[in-house]
């Protein structure tokens, strides 16, 4: 049985009334980079304000590092991966969690590899060695990958490797690949010393996987309890986004505001690769952000079958609901 939340001070945040400035964590992913920065800005630009909202951001360790944190209440709301979120839920029935907005319409999931070591497809992939992180998101979808793309999984050598080192042993020709988020791994190795045009980036969405990739998380008692607080949250989270969209660079100087050792030009490009190949894409573009097709997440769903044996039948709205979402007008980015 799954503990929900615990404490009282969990137990004051779910029974916390709309008021001006209500008080909301939010636990991101990962680090302060380029593509956290759509939180920052709705920060800086007041709109978290206008929502009656004082929002502290909390960096991750990983893309499934909030899902545990928003489940027991320790955190109302959060950044994650939903695939990861679905095995979750499996494992975890009662988990008071689940996902309001996507924001990765297309998911970063990357093998990123060098051509001077024979990677430049997915085929390459066979006899060589591929650093993987275990607890990577993208690594978890490497199957699904491997099945869609044609690759023969038995003919490629696996090399566990920790996040921090993940990027140098792939500077330094220790592994001929590894798996990552596009955006991440790719200007890692250009900090590193990489020349980019020895980096290949194979999106995995590119090669038939038609999974989604990370969304805004809510507890769901705390969402429940207080509807108007996460919809807020999540017009202000919008509202940032086409911010950033618009003034990249912007973006880029609200990440190294918190994250005064990052570079900002950096970021900034990390910033514009994540718009580019993982947020703003055509059905987001007419659609607005956040909602999701049904179609296509029952083949996400069923792709995910190829990586996990549920323990009961999967069903979508366990994962998503767009209860929270605002109009569609609210969420349009452009």
């Amino acid at each position: 049985m799954f503990t929900k939340l615990g404490g009282v001070a969990a137990a004051m945040l779910l029974a916390a009334p709309a008021l001006a400035q209500t008080e909301v964590p939010f636990a991101l992913d990962w680090k302060f980079e380029g593509p956290s920065a759509a939180y920052f800005a709705a920060i800086d630009q007041g709109h978290f304000a206008d929502a009656g909202l004082e929002v502290e951001i909390s960096a991750g360790q990983g893309s499934l590092d909030a899902i545990p944190k928003v489940a027991t209440g320790a955190f109302p709301m959060g950044f994650a991966d939903i695939n990861s979120l679905m095995r979750f839920l499996d494992q975890n029935p009662d988990a008071p969690v689940t996902a309001v907005m996507m924001v990765y319409d297309k998911p970063p999931f990357a093998i990123v590899g060098r051509k001077s070591l024979g990677v430049s497809e997915p085929a390459d992939l066979e006899g060589r060695t591929l650093g993987a992180p275990p607890p990577d998101g993208a690594w978890a979808q490497f199957p699904i990958f491997a099945e869609t793309a044609g690759i023969d999984a038995s003919k490629v050598t696996v090399e566990p490797v920790g996040f921090p080192t993940r990027e140098p042993m792939l500077a330094g020709g220790e592994v001929d690949a590894v798996t990552g988020f596009s955006f991440s791994s790719y200007l890692n190795l250009v900090r590193l010393g990489v020349p980019e045009e020895d980096i290949s980036t194979i999106l995995m969405a590119d090669h038939g996987v038609e999974l989604y990739g990370n969304a805004i998380i809510a507890n769901t008692d705390f969402a429940e309890a207080n509807p108007e607080v996460v919809t807020g949250f999540l017009t202000a989270v919008a509202q940032g986004w086409k911010d950033v969209i618009a003034d990249p660079a912007m973006g880029a100087q609200a990440v190294i505001d918190r994250n005064p050792a990052g570079d900002v030009d950096l970021e900034q490009r990390r910033l514009e690769l994540s718009i580019d190949a993982n947020v703003l894409t055509d059905y987001v573009v007419e659609n607005g952000m956040g909602g999701i097709d049904a179609d296509r997440m029952a083949k996400a769903i069923e792709q995910t079958k190829l990586v996990y044996d549920f323990q009961s039948e999967p069903d979508a709205s366990l994962y998503f609901t767009d209860a929270y979402l605002p109009d569609a007008d609210a969420r349009m980015l452009k």
